[in-house]
């Protein structure tokens, strides 16, 4: 493992949520492996195969007007020609604007996300990706609250 890798694999993972955040389907979908990936989006079941994947961002680039991811607790591992990214997506969307603004009310979310590369001739490529939401202390008091 070198430098030079972790330096490749960290350059596609801000590459892949760059994409995200300009709504760029075709740089994103160049990011991803041509055979068999897997994607867990918060909330989602299990995706397979590059179609099903690319259409779930498709779908979601369609409906958010606005994201913006802010990347913490970034840690990478590569061991031989696997490459394994942990982080916290804090993320900053909005949707379509209700009464003809231009944009809907910001949302904040926190999400733990694993992404894992493999390296191919071409470069690093994902080959999975997996968000799950974590839960914040407001969260937790609706959870406990009585209906």
């Amino acid at each position: 493992m070198s430098r030079t890798d972790i330096e490749a694999v960290e350059e596609v993972n801000t590459a892949f949520y760059g994409a995200l955040e300009v709504g760029d389907f075709d740089a994103l979908s160049a990011l991803w492996l041509e055979d068999e990936i897997s994607c867990v989006h918060p909330g989602w079941p299990v995706l397979s195969g590059r179609g099903e994947v690319l259409r779930s961002y498709a779908l979601i680039m369609s409906h958010t007007d606005y994201i913006q991811f802010f990347l913490t607790d970034t840690k990478v591992a590569v061991i031989e020609d696997t490459a394994l990214v942990t982080c916290t997506e804090n993320i900053l969307s909005g949707g379509p604007a209700e009464d003809g603004g231009d944009l809907g009310p910001l949302v904040g979310q926190l999400v733990v996300a694993t992404n894992v590369f493999r390296r191919t001739p071409g470069g690093w490529r994902l080959w999975s990706h997996h968000g799950s939401p974590v839960l914040t202390e407001s969260d937790e008091d609706d959870e406990d609250a009585p209906s």
